[in-house]
């Protein structure tokens, strides 16, 4: 991404790879799993295993959020996306751009 560090930027394309129905499915099987071991009176375990499910889908909230929101490389890219011009232009960027009304 471009305005992250190596580190961000290698973790979010590796996360955007993640199918988020997968995250989705792991989570609801994790609840069967928790709903299962507390049928067979294993309380501990069940609360334990249950706890997986709310951790899982924050993991596939960020995923949506990295792939829906990524931030583009480029100036260029930012518009072809629909993104308006940026506050931080150069003076070249600033010159072609007609002026807005103030209204």
């Amino acid at each position: 991404m471009k305005n992250e560090d190596v580190a961000t930027s290698s973790i979010e394309q590796v996360t955007k790879r993640v199918p988020s129905v997968g995250l989705l499915g792991l989570a609801i099987g994790t609840m069967a799993v928790s709903a299962t071991l507390m049928l067979l009176n294993k309380k501990t375990w069940a609360n334990f295993v249950g706890l997986w499910a709310p951790t899982i889908l924050i993991l596939g909230t960020y995923n949506k959020l990295v792939k829906t929101f990524s931030a583009p490389y480029s100036e260029e890219q930012r518009l072809q996306h629909g993104g308006s011009a940026s506050i931080l232009k150069g003076p070249e960027e600033l010159s072609r751009q007609s002026p807005r009304p103030l209204i």
